[in-house]
């Protein structure tokens, strides 16, 4: 069953200033990923293609890196997504006066992954790359216009994944 996401953000800047904020993912300066609320993401050699990692209890590969422009990610069939067979990415699309800043998910999976995604992974995912792209938003502009409010339903299920842990 396909496993499908799209988050994307338009921002008035240039192509550059988006991609350095894209550059700087999982670094120590890393201006994308909102680790102050969620797990961050750790490459054993950086935005490297094969560099190994992810962030908490999902796993992946980097894929393909274009600097500036597109970061690609193989789920490795490890961890939370472990039954995920496909790719996650972040793009970036220029327009007219304009540039988009995109998070894909692409991947497919048997019921039993797909219904796990729709209950469970999806809501976090959601929230965490809101999240981000209210990062990015910061750090291209100094304020978030409509920063992301996480819905109840995220709430509980971070709430229950924390005791989890604690376990």
């Amino acid at each position: 069953m396909k496993i499908h996401s799209r988050h994307e953000r338009s921002f008035k800047a240039k192509t550059d200033s988006v991609g350095n904020i894209l550059d700087t993912l999982s670094g120590p300066e890393d201006r994308l990923w909102p680790r102050d609320n969620w797990p961050p993401m750790l490459l054993d050699k950086s935005l490297t293609p094969g560099s190994k990692g992810g962030h908490g209890v999902v796993r992946y590969e980097v894929e393909e890196y274009l600097r500036g422009s597109k970061a690609v990610f193989r789920f490795d069939g490890t961890g939370l997504t472990g039954d995920f067979n496909g790719l996650h990415y972040f793009e970036i699309a220029p327009l007219t006066g304009r540039v988009i800043l995109r998070h894909i998910i692409d991947a497919e999976g048997d019921f039993r992954t797909w219904l796990k995604w729709k209950v469970v992974i999806e809501p976090l995912h959601d929230a965490l790359l809101e999240d981000a792209l209210d990062r990015a938003e910061l750090a291209l502009n100094g304020r978030v216009a409509r920063p992301a409010v996480w819905s109840a339903r995220v709430k509980i299920l971070r709430n229950l994944l924390a005791k989890k842990r604690r376990r």
